[in-house]
C-alpha cells in the first residue's frame, strides 16, 4: 500500500442497511476527505480505529458518499460497537 498524509476523522459506525439492523457495518468518510483518499472508488486501506491498527476497504456508498467497511474484529479491537462514534485514521491506500 502507498503511504499518504494521514486522514483523521470521527464517525458513527452504522449498518450498511439500517432497516436490517444487522450485517455489514460501515463508517462514513466525511466529504472533505474523499478526494484525499482517491475519490469515490473501492480500494484497500490501512490505519487505526480507536488507536488500534486495521486493514479494510473503502467503497462508494451512494449519494456521493464513501464508506469504510468496519469488521467485527475492528470493533472488538477498538472496544466499540455499531452505533458508537469512533476515531479513525487512514494512513495508506492501494493494494496490499
Amino acid at each position: 500500500m502507498a503511504a499518504i498524509e494521514a486522514v483523521r476523522f470521527s464517525a458513527e459506525v452504522r449498518y450498511w442497511d439500517p432497516e436490517k439492523g444487522a450485517g455489514l457495518a460501515v463508517a462514513d468518510v466525511p466529504a472533505e476527505h474523499v478526494e484525499a483518499l482517491g475519490g469515490l472508488r473501492q480500494q484497500r486501506v490501512a490505519g487505526t480505529i480507536g488507536g488500534r491498527p486495521f486493514t479494510s476497504s473503502l467503497m462508494p456508498a451512494g449519494g456521493g458518499r464513501l464508506a469504510l467497511s468496519v469488521s467485527r474484529q475492528m470493533l472488538k479491537d477498538a472496544g466499540s460497537s455499531v452505533g458508537d462514534r469512533v476515531d479513525l485514521e487512514i494512513s495508506s491506500v492501494g493494494r496490499d
